[in-house]
């Protein structure tokens, strides 16, 4: 079972888009996969066009099995929400006074095995669950936008993840640029010179700026479910293929 983080510490970037889209291509792929939100947010849920009653906050507080707060978003999709109530996750955790960085991979124990991807959407800032996340996945896809402040925040979220490294086999699988817009070619091609100068094949192919992808969430469909010809479904359609 492939573990899968989606994960940046800069806002904005294009995580939990990305998420949805890896989950719902691979899924299409005819792949077995969970897609699990750590934000408390909870924008996972929306971007699907779902409101679940229960979700992960309700797993990690002991508030019954997995079965109960996983729900079908699409077939082969099943998804375990975030929401407000992780808010309380965070302070459980910070509790915890042994191997509190595992307190997310003892929760989802019993899902060991019965999937062949779980996808794991993130918060944009620093949080106990967060570092959580990065200790229960084994490999992480870190989007990163077409701005100098994004490219620059990717330096110290580096630097986190070699921190978990020294502790938990977590390999980088890509660098995955967004909101690729050419009608700024040279401000874009700096920072993706930039960025490939410095984690070379690590850089990923590019997903470009389309409106069709937040007017897909707005009626909570994927981008192939509303605009199937548009360029960022061919882009997500590449990264999720090589993926798998």
């Amino acid at each position: 079972m492939r573990k899968i983080a989606v994960a940046n510490r800069k806002g904005g970037v294009g995580k939990t888009t990305s998420a949805v889209h890896l989950a719902a291509g691979l899924a299409l792929a005819g792949r077995k996969v969970l897609l699990i939100d750590t934000d408390a947010q909870g924008h996972t849920a929306r971007l699907l066009g779902l409101k679940p009653e229960k979700g992960l906050a309700d797993l990690m507080e002991g508030r019954g099995a997995p079965s109960g707060a996983i729900v079908q978003a699409r077939p082969g999709l099943d998804l375990l929400a975030g929401g407000k109530a992780l808010a309380g996750v965070n302070r459980l955790i910070a509790r915890e006074s042994i191997r509190p960085e595992e307190q997310l991979s003892k929760a989802l124990a019993e899902l060991e095995g019965k999937y062949e991807y779980v996808v794991v959407d993130t918060s944009p800032s620093f949080s106990e669950l967060g570092t959580n996340v990065l200790f229960y996945a084994t490999e992480a896809i870190v989007p990163v936008s077409m701005e100098v402040l994004a490219a620059e925040g990717l330096v110290s979220f580096s630097e986190e993840i070699r921190h978990v490294q020294e502790y938990h086999a977590l390999a980088v699988r890509w660098i995955l640029p967004t909101f690729v817009d050419m009608r700024t070619r040279a401000k874009t091609e700096q920072i993706l010179d930039g960025l490939r100068g410095k984690y070379g094949e690590l850089v990923t192919f590019p997903v470009h700026y389309s409106s069709a992808l937040s007017e897909a969430s707005a009626w909570g469909k994927t981008i192939w479910e509303y605009k199937a010809r548009d360029r960022a479904a061919e882009d997500y359609a590449k990264i999720a293929g090589a993926v798998a």
